[in-house]
């Protein structure tokens, strides 16, 4: 990722355990964290969540791919690190999963991606009478209704981002985001929320 991200500005990501207030005030002054309330359940420490600008073991992921191997690779995200010359350097962040596998999938230059969540398909006006569930969409549509507001950040909103950075990368490229359980009916074209240009 880019040392100058400026998601470094405005840490956001909650990641370890949960502290009471004192407890976060000594990790503050201790560790130097910034610490933030989580939903009533206590403090967490707060850490940016930058764009991956490179996948540093994308030779190896591609030759194993080219050989016809089954590659599990970004897991979680990856292992977040920045640039230092020619050195690697750990940063305290974490990479977007579905920003990491959207840039794995265009380093690879595959056709298509799936984006596995916990549901069927994508909705705008979630959880309201008015809810109505995505089946086909454009790129410029997914964009209208980012812009709407109608996905949540940190949930959907991260998954129709990256979906949306895949399809419009290069033409001919497809997304799609569904539920693990009916990806074989998505890649079919019989379910699951299909975004391309």
């Amino acid at each position: 990722m880019d040392e100058n991200d400026p998601a470094f500005n405005s840490p956001s990501k909650p990641i370890g355990h949960f502290m009471t207030a004192e407890e976060a005030k000594l990790a503050e002054e201790k560790y130097g964290y910034i610490t933030k309330e989580d939903a009533g359940r206590g403090y967490r420490r707060v850490v940016a969540s930058p764009n991956p600008a490179e996948i540093i073991e994308i030779g190896a992921i591609r030759s194993l791919v080219e050989a016809g191997q089954l590659v599990i690779a970004c897991g979680g995200g990856g292992i977040p690190v920045t640039r230092q010359g020619n050195h690697l350097k750990g940063a305290s962040a974490v990479i977007d999963k579905d920003f990491a596998s959207e840039l794995l999938a265009e380093e690879l230059d595959a056709d298509f991606l799936i984006i596995l969540t916990a549901v069927e398909k994508v909705a705008i006006n979630f959880g309201k009478p008015e809810e109505k569930w995505l089946d086909d969409i454009t790129t410029d549509d997914a964009r209208k209704y980012i812009g709407e507001g109608h996905f949540a950040p940190g949930s959907m909103l991260p998954k129709v981002q990256a979906a949306v950075k895949f399809a419009d990368s290069k033409e001919g490229r497809n997304a799609l985001i569904t539920l693990l359980e009916r990806a074989k009916e998505g890649i079919l074209g019989k379910t699951g929320t299909h975004i391309h240009k």
